[in-house]
């Protein structure tokens, strides 16, 4: 899928009037008062929703699989299957991964036990409710022997050729597109989190598994003179140990996966304990196929019952050469201190601005879209919205007329705070990731599912401004112009440097603002998921790290610089 089709997969989505697949039929949502209109407002186009839908998430199968390609452009001698020493080339065991899933993840009456297959040609069965937390298939009791299993694995992998690194990657990939594989890691993740958007969450799977840089990020620099030549490559750290958050579990661990194994690493994750079953069930399944390409065993691996303290052994291991922790600040701080090298993703509270130059229609449009996405789950998303006061009344009303509701009764306010805060005022675990319609039930407002999010105007010291609630709650804050309003969003963004957007046509203020905030993604005119590939130019990460300066990560991120010397020839000039 190219970043079109991705676009308008997204679009489908959330462009229309019926996104939610899992809830119930809509009930019509409050009348909204007409505003008059700054400018003439554009048509809201309609959509076949339900064919660009099917449209999206149906992939075309390729005509030949990356394997097969590889299998018939392999040379005499490559890295074998075992532990990927030098051998002469064998008829590869059959790919039975891709013809079995639809199958395997389809079936309705599933065994109760996780069989391991008896060889690579084996056909892989059902995993089971019971075979998710099973040992086997990079899945340890404890954690040292996870660590030491991805040692032992690692230095296996160290003699695997390029193309055979590669080829494991390409492997990840085929597991998680299988549309089979895509839908049920969707809905696992949203029913055992009990956050977020299944639909959403396809989306999300899929530009983890095809906008992630493999080995082609992975450049070599030279230098050659009378002296000699010199190398500068991107070398593997070894093991690493990666935190996963329960807000975006399987798709850090398919990004992470194809870029720390594409830059020659083994991994430990520790995933989060309420997306234990479908973390673990997607790290099987990618070690069965990596099994069958021929990897070293246990490249990928985790601990069968995920905890604080199974991490903080992770953490502690002195094996585990690198830490990358994508979640909130405590993880992001522990891995800081650790002593050891740290990659942290940590929170955001990321603003979006609006001036009077704005194209508002699509403005409107771009922030419901953004904010609503996965149920405002990503840490990209819209957390907040600051617009200069003479167009913010036709803004809210054309957000209104895009599938927002607008809360304006004090008392109304009042619940909400009461129902998605937490004693600490910050936000209530409960309620994260829910949808609009199901935090108005909780107040008292029966909505229908084409209300995507909640507005509420408020002032810039309310704690829904303040706090990153990762729920589809979306303050309003206006402001008297475009310079102050610039200036409150780098207050709000808190320092994060994670991600922001404006929506402006005045090149000068989108410049101004750019400097100032000083996020790692900053998306001008256009919704926030546009900053993860999707509608908008470049690769993917779900690990977005601000508070340790990698920014935006991919391959070379797990990867450190080493020099390799020739001296007194090899040159041509």
């Amino acid at each position: 899928m190219n970043d079109a089709d991705i676009s308008k997969t997204v679009e489908a989505f959330l462009g229309g009037r019926d996104t939610a697949v899992l809830e119930k039929p809509p009930v019509a949502a409050a009348p909204v008062a007409p505003v008059a209109a700054p400018a003439a407002p554009k048509p809201v186009a309609e959509r076949d929703l339900v064919a660009e839908i099917l449209a999206g998430i149906a992939a075309k199968a390729p005509a030949q699989s990356s394997a097969e390609t590889a299998a018939k452009t392999r040379r005499a001698f490559e890295p074998g299957s075992m532990g990927c020493t030098w051998e002469a080339t064998k008829a590869e065991s059959p790919d039975l991964v891709s013809e079995v899933l639809t199958r395997v993840l389809n079936a309705q009456g599933v065994e109760d036990e996780l069989p391991l297959p008896e060889s690579l040609a084996a056909s892989f069965e059902a995993i089971s409710e019971t075979g998710f937390t099973a040992l086997g298939d990079g899945v340890f009791a404890t954690m040292d022997e996870a660590v030491e299993a991805a040692d032992a694995a690692q230095k296996q992998y160290l003699f695997c050729s390029m193309a055979a690194r590669q080829r494991f990657v390409d492997g990840i990939r085929e597991v998680v597109l299988a549309p089979a594989m895509l839908n049920r890691l969707a809905r696992m993740a949203a029913e055992e989190t009990g956050m977020g958007n299944a639909a959403h969450k396809v989306i999300k799977n899929r530009l983890a598994a095809e906008k992630t840089p493999g080995t082609e990020d992975l450049t070599t620099d030279a230098c050659t003179g009378d002296s000699g030549l010199t190398l500068v490559e991107y070398s593997a750290y070894g093991v690493i140990g990666a935190i996963t958050p329960t807000t975006n579990p399987t798709e850090t661990i398919i990004c992470n996966g194809i870029g720390m194994l594409a830059a020659g690493n083994s991994v430990v994750f520790s995933v989060h304990p309420r997306a234990t079953k479908v973390s673990l069930m997607l790290i099987k399944l990618l070690n069965r196929k990596l099994a069958a390409l021929g990897a070293p065993e246990n490249l990928i691996v985790t601990v069968q019952a995920p905890s604080i303290e199974n991490t903080n052994a992770m953490m502690a291991h002195p094996k585990v050469r690198m830490l990358v922790a994508t979640g909130g600040p405590g993880i992001v701080r522990a891995v800081m201190a650790s002593g050891k090298k740290a990659i942290g993703a940590g929170a955001g509270n990321p603003p979006v601005v609006v001036d009077e130059t704005a194209d508002l229609d699509k403005a409107a449009q771009d922030i419901v879209n953004g904010s609503s996405f996965d149920n405002n789950l990503p840490c990209i998303a819209e957390k907040e919205v600051i617009v200069v006061e003479q167009v913010a009344d036709y803004l809210v009303a054309q957000m209104q007329a895009r599938g927002a509701y607008l809360v304006s009764d004090p008392a109304l306010i009042r619940r909400l705070e009461e129902t998605v805060l937490n004693d600490k005022g910050g936000p209530a675990t409960e309620c994260v990731g829910k949808s609009a319609a199901h935090l108005l039930e909780k107040v008292g407002i029966k909505a229908g599912h084409d209300v995507k999010l909640i507005l509420i105007e408020l002032p810039k010291t309310h704690p829904f401004v303040q706090e990153e609630l990762m729920m589809p709650i979306l303050p309003v804050v206006r402001a008297p112009s475009v310079d102050e309003a610039i200036d409150l969003a780098v207050e709000l963004e808190k320092g994060n440097r994670h991600t922001a957007m404006m929506h402006s046509t005045n090149v000068r203020k989108l410049t101004k603002m750019a400097k100032l905030i000083q996020t790692t993604v900053f998306v001008k005119n256009g919704p926030s998921y546009a900053g993860l590939g999707a509608g908008g130019e470049g690769f993917n990460t779900f690990t977005i790290a601000g508070p340790t300066g990698e920014g935006l990560t991919s391959a070379r991120s797990f990867a450190r610089k080493r020099r390799c010397v020739m001296c007194e020839a090899l040159n041509v000039r």
